[in-house]
């Protein structure tokens, strides 16, 4: 595919994505994942995992960081240019119209139940994500340990009201990771010696 082509099919594909996700880029995650992956096959699953997790680690939404990546990765700069823009277009225009008459807007019975069920889908779909990034995990005795442990932390701070921080919980899990994959690092050599 021609690098133009490429680019406008990002902006347009993005385009699509942010005009119709409601919840932000949790919710947005399982349409990247259906169409880059599963659709498009740009990027394969452990690719896609790693694009979120860099994502949702580096300052900014996750579905910009995300677009940014993704749009670089297919075609450079003007690739992740273009991504950005399309993945933000509906957000600031959808915003913008909204913010002129949200008062007015918020009164009308029937936009208050469409918000509730909004929200029901949106809790879904970031559900859904995160079960199929789950599964597409390799399975490691330290996924299931990680995956335990912040289950185990984030349930038990829920129920006695403790406030965590998320960005707590990537570092540690990071560093968690970092040491795991240098203690490896550190063991071959001493193997290849024996």
């Amino acid at each position: 595919m021609k690098k133009g082509k490429m680019v406008l099919t990002l902006f347009l594909t993005f385009l699509k994505i942010g005009a119709f996700t409601f919840g932000g880029g949790y919710a947005m995650i399982a349409l990247l994942e259906e169409e880059f992956v599963g659709k498009r096959k740009w990027l394969t699953h452990d690719e896609f995992l790693d694009i979120i997790a860099i994502g949702e680690s580096t300052p900014g939404p996750i579905a910009i960081n995300s677009a940014t990546f993704i749009g670089y990765k297919q075609a450079g700069f003007f690739g992740s240019l273009c991504s950005t823009l399309g993945v933000v277009i509906p957000s600031v225009i959808i915003i913008t119209v909204i913010s002129l008459f949200f008062d007015r807007f918020m009164q009308f019975r029937y936009v208050q139940y469409a918000f509730e069920g909004i929200r029901v889908c949106v809790v879904y779909l970031i559900f859904t994500a995160g079960l199929r990034m789950f599964k597409g995990l390799k399975k490691k005795p330290l996924t299931y340990v990680i995956f335990s442990a912040v289950a185990v932390l984030f349930i038990t701070f829920y129920i006695l009201g403790i406030g965590f921080s998320s960005i707590i919980c990537i570092f540690a899990c990071g560093s968690v990771g970092l040491c795991v994959y240098a203690y490896k690092s550190i063991k071959k050599p001493e193997r290849g010696n024996e």
